[in-house]
């Protein structure tokens, strides 16, 4: 009896890991009834919103690759809006069409997989993004881990994958991982589209692994927090061409400069007196390596 509650108890433990290790419905096999259209299982869309003009900017596709079913987002107009092709892995507000909620996770993956096909007719490119995050007990608040994001280019007009790259900001596992895809950017065009299918995660990195001073003997930034310029004060161990990206927490790059710094001490001054109060992150990247920092605007 006791082995039998013994194996019993594994088999839970090993249900309840998997149910934060995988992405739910990861191949859009599984669609749910809403009436007059369907959802994939266990993601958001905007056909809620545009069920009434009988349009849907979410729908299932056929064949998968692999599988019997994708997803197929597409941008679609209705009235006289374009409405874009979005989906969340959880819950989607659809008027702000930001996440509420994602889905359970807690393991720090190196990179983002799956498969797509994609294609514009404007000039708004779609995206993918992926956002682990952890509730901090210290602060009472939510604190992002690590962003997996990329703008789509140009065109893709047969199954291709597509691997994306998570950028670390803490040593912590995470307990939430947000998915979100855009067939457009912020200026939607009627039939812009988006494919995807087969998503996971590849890899894994420890939670020492996020700082890599390959490149750095030293970085400081200051003041942080700050309301007007942030300093970046580095040492760089050879001369190198290095970009500097200020993003949101969701990854958007609002400021970008390049410049070719020389071995030794160097300096760059920010000016954010224009950017919203809230967190953001600084990313420092040469062909040696990459470092990321977060700021604070007040």
């Amino acid at each position: 009896m006791k082995k039998l509650l013994l194996l019993t108890s594994l088999a839970l433990l090993a249900v309840s890991n998997l149910s934060v290790a995988q992405i739910p419905n990861s191949g859009f096999e599984t669609w749910t009834s809403m009436g007059s259209y369907s959802n994939p299982s266990g993601w958001g869309t905007m056909n809620n919103t545009t069920t009434s003009s009988s349009v849907y900017t979410a729908t299932k596709g056929t064949p998968g690759s692999p599988g019997t079913g994708y997803l197929n987002l597409t941008s679609q107009t209705v009235g006289s809006v374009v409405v874009n092709g979005i989906a969340v892995s959880g819950k989607l507000d659809s008027i702000t069409k930001l996440p509420i909620s994602g889905f359970a996770f807690n393991l720090r993956p190196q990179k983002f997989t799956g498969k797509w096909q994609h294609m514009i007719y404007g000039s708004s490119q779609g995206s993918i993004s992926v956002k682990l995050t952890r509730w901090n007990t210290s602060t009472n608040s939510r604190e992002t881990v690590a962003n997996a994001n990329q703008t789509l280019s140009g065109m893709a007009m047969s199954w291709a994958t597509f691997t994306i790259n998570f950028v670390y900001q803490t040593g912590n596992s995470p307990d939430t991982c947000i998915i979100v895809l855009k067939a457009s950017g912020s200026n939607p065009t009627a039939d812009d589209y988006l494919w995807v299918d087969n998503l996971s995660f590849t890899g894994s990195v420890s939670g020492t692994g996020i700082e890599s001073h390959n490149f750095l003997n030293s970085l400081v930034i200051y003041p942080n927090p700050s309301s007007s310029t942030i300093l970046v004060d580095l040492n760089l161990k050879s001369s190198e061409k290095t970009t500097f990206e200020l993003t949101d927490l969701i990854g958007k790059i609002i400021l970008s400069k390049t410049v070719s710094l020389p071995q030794g001490e160097s300096s760059q001054i920010f000016d954010i007196s224009g950017f919203a109060k809230g967190s953001y992150f600084i990313k420092i990247n040469t062909e040696s390596g990459s470092e990321t920092r977060k700021i604070v605007v007040e």
